[in-house]
C-alpha cells in the first residue's frame, strides 16, 4: 500500500466511523444516564444536536483509563486546557466511580445506535468481524486512551461490539494524531489553530471549545509566526505542509489496521457509510465532522 492509498483509506475509514462512534458525546441516552448518576444535563443544542456537558464528558471518556487524576486525563486528551480538565474530573469523581460512568457511557452510545439504526442493521455481523480483525493487531505503546479500551469487555450484541471496536479504532487514531503533532514540535494551542485553518475555519473559533484564553492564543500565534508557519492569519506554504504532514503521519500509524482489513475495506465503508448518514440525519452527531470539514476545505 503506497502513501496515497494509505492516506485515502485511513481518512475514509475515519470519516465513516466518526458519526457512528463519536455520537457517544451527543447521545441523549448518554446524557440521561449521566443525569441519573448526578451530573448536570446537556447544556443545550446546536442545530438540533445535544451538546456534551463538560464534567460528564471529561469523566466518562477519561474513565476508559480507570479512576485516574485529572492531570492524566488532560495529558491523554491533549488538546484541552488542563485548568478546565482537572477540576472537571475532580468534580466527576465526587459523583461516581470509573466503572459506573464507563458503563453509562457505553450503554448510552449503544442505545442511541439501536434507536436510530435498529438492533440489527444491515451488514452488522460482517462489520463486527472486520472491525475486530482491525483492532486485534494493534499495539498500545504510547496510546493511553486506546490502551484503556483494551480493559473493556466486548458487548454481547453485534451492534454493541461494532461500537466497541470502532471506539477502539477511533481512540487509536486519536492517540496517533497526538503523537504526530507532538513529534512535529507543536503544542495544544498551536495544533488547534493550525487545525482550524486546515478545516477551513477562522482562527480561534472551534479551538475555543478547548478552554484556552485569548492570551494563550496570542502567544501561540506569535510562536507559529516566528516559525514561519502563519502569516496574516493564514497558513504559509510551510505551515500548510507541516499540518498536512501531521495528518500523513497519523495515516501511517493506521497501516497495521488497514492491512488487517485488507480486501474487505470497501465493504466496511459501504456498511458504515449509511449508518453514519442516518446518525447525522437523526441529529445524533453534527452534520459536519472533522473529516468532512477537512475534505470541504481541500475543495475550496
Amino acid at each position: 500500500m503506497d502513501q496515497q492509498e494509505l492516506s485515502a483509506k485511513g481518512r475514509a475509514l475515519g470519516a465513516a466511523l466518526e458519526p457512528v462512534i463519536g455520537q457517544v458525546y451527543f447521545s441523549p441516552e448518554c446524557h440521561a444516564n449521566y443525569v441519573a448518576l448526578g451530573f448536570q444535563p446537556s447544556p443545550g443544542e446546536m442545530n438540533g444536536v445535544a451538546l456534551p456537558e463538560g464534567v460528564a464528558y471529561f469523566t466518562s471518556r477519561g474513565s476508559l483509563m480507570g479512576q485516574v487524576p485529572g492531570e492524566l486525563v488532560a495529558a491523554a486528551f491533549a488538546v484541552f486546557n488542563p485548568a478546565v480538565v482537572v477540576p472537571s474530573v475532580q468534580a466527576g469523581w465526587k459523583i461516581t466511580d470509573a466503572a459506573t460512568i464507563c458503563g453509562a457511557r457505553r450503554d448510552g452510545a449503544i442505545a442511541q445506535l439501536e434507536r436510530i439504526l435498529g438492533a440489527k442493521p444491515g451488514g452488522v455481523a460482517k462489520a463486527r468481524e472486520i472491525l475486530q480483525r482491525a483492532v486485534d493487531v494493534l499495539r498500545p505503546e504510547g496510546r493511553p486512551l486506546f490502551a484503556g479500551t483494551l480493559s473493556q469487555s466486548i458487548p454481547s450484541t453485534d451492534l454493541g461490539a461494532c461500537w466497541h471496536f470502532g471506539d477502539m479504532l477511533r481512540e487509536f487514531r486519536g492517540d496517533s494524531h497526538t503523537a504526530a503533532w507532538i513529534a512535529a514540535g507543536l503544542d495544544a494551542t498551536e495544533i488547534g489553530l493550525l487545525t482550524e485553518l486546515y478545516w477551513g475555519l477562522p482562527l480561534k473559533s472551534y479551538s475555543r471549545t478547548r478552554g484556552w484564553s485569548e492570551d494563550d492564543y496570542t502567544r501561540a500565534i506569535d510562536r507559529l509566526e516566528s516559525r514561519g508557519l502563519l502569516a496574516n492569519g493564514d497558513f504559509t506554504p510551510a505551515g500548510r505542509a507541516l499540518r498536512e504532514q501531521v495528518e500523513v503521519s497519523t495515516d501511517d500509524q493506521m497501516r497495521t489496521a488497514l492491512t488487517a482489513i485488507g480486501s474487505d475495506f470497501d465493504q466496511l465503508i459501504d456498511i458504515l457509510g449509511p449508518w453514519s448518514r442516518a446518525v447525522q440525519q437523526m441529529k445524533g452527531y453534527p452534520a459536519s465532522g472533522p473529516h468532512e470539514l477537512a475534505e470541504a476545505a481541500k475543495r475550496r
